[in-house]
């Protein structure tokens, strides 16, 4: 079991959205407090702004990814090239389990519903939407990502990147 996918996933289930669940699970290593993390990207929960583009949880993972591994200067090269490579492959992980990395996509008929007021959210919104497992992937995903380049076990993402 994924300790980082379950996190994401509990964080959820108190009512961040999947941008904040995902970044919130990672808050320790970015060296924020969840509330922190979860301000930094509460935009980007329902495919940004709840425009049912890219899945917020695959932003988070991207996020995540960016702060551990990513460059902070104003690189045109190889540094560059490699960050879009790792989160090339963290989507591309996250779209082969799932299907898509599009949140309309993934919600199917919910996926229409582009208007700025989120739904309230109760045991019937929860069992109805495929959000948590999705938060729970991109959630494992970017932790077995991690274990990986910290030397871990992980030899699908033992790379160079």
């Amino acid at each position: 079991m994924s300790e980082k996918g379950e996190l994401a996933k509990a964080l959820f289930e108190q009512g961040y959205n999947c941008a904040q669940s995902v970044v919130g699970a990672f808050a320790q290593e970015l060296g924020m407090d969840t509330q922190t993390a979860a301000r930094l990207v509460c935009g980007l929960g329902g495919g940004v702004g709840r425009q049912r583009e890219i899945c917020g949880a695959v932003s988070g993972m991207a996020i995540v990814a960016g702060y551990l591994y990513g460059y902070g200067d104003p690189d045109t090269g190889e540094k560059k090239k490699r960050t879009y490579e790792m989160v090339q492959l963290l989507s591309a992980r996250f779209r082969e389990k799932n299907g898509s990395i599009i949140c309309r996509e993934l919600l199917g008929e919910e996926g229409k519903d582009t208007r700025f007021v989120p739904r309230e959210r109760t045991a019937e919104y929860y069992a109805s939407r495929p959000c948590p497992g999705l938060i729970f992937c991109a959630g494992q995903i970017l932790e077995e990502y991690c274990r990986g380049r910290n030397g871990g076990d992980s030899d699908e993402y033992n790379h160079t990147v």
